[in-house]
């Protein structure tokens, strides 16, 4: 997504990786956001960059992941969320066993408030809490049938 996304220009990237323009003026070293009236063409086509990059975002997405960001306002915020979800969140300098332990101890909480969970959705959990350096065998795996 990340390369459509560049491809479709510069401009929508920097939205998506930054946050939308906000039209400012610096008044007496003070940054003021401009009222809508004052925008100029410029102005008015930097905003698109935001809108059009969401848009793009939302079509892309399934039904799950679009209810998963649909109260997200910007692009950034969308893009943070599935960053989030897809890229997992092992702390950084955390092992696999203390990433185990961990998760270990958060669905046994879970199973006391009675979740249940299938082994697949929690291989799957693990999997996409991992980092992008282990991408190759989580791929690997997840294209097994046997989770």
């Amino acid at each position: 997504m990340q390369a459509y996304l560049e491809a479709q220009g510069d401009d929508i990237w920097d939205a998506v990786e930054n946050g939308p323009y906000v039209p400012k003026t610096v008044i007496d070293n003070k940054e003021e956001t401009n009222i809508k009236a004052s925008w100029t063409n410029d102005d008015k086509r930097k905003m698109l960059f935001d809108k059009k990059a969401k848009n793009m975002l939302r079509s892309a997405l399934g039904l799950e992941e679009l209810f998963r960001v649909s109260h997200c306002k910007t692009t950034k915020e969308i893009w943070d969320a599935l960053e989030v979800t897809h890229e997992g969140t092992i702390e950084p300098g955390e092992s696999i066993i203390d990433l185990q332990k961990r998760f270990s101890h958060l669905t046994n909480h879970l199973t006391t408030l009675g979740k249940i969970f299938t082994n697949a959705e929690l291989n799957l959990k693990v999997l996409r809490s991992l980092t992008r350096a282990w991408q190759l065998k989580v791929t690997t795996i997840s294209e097994k049938k046997s989770l």
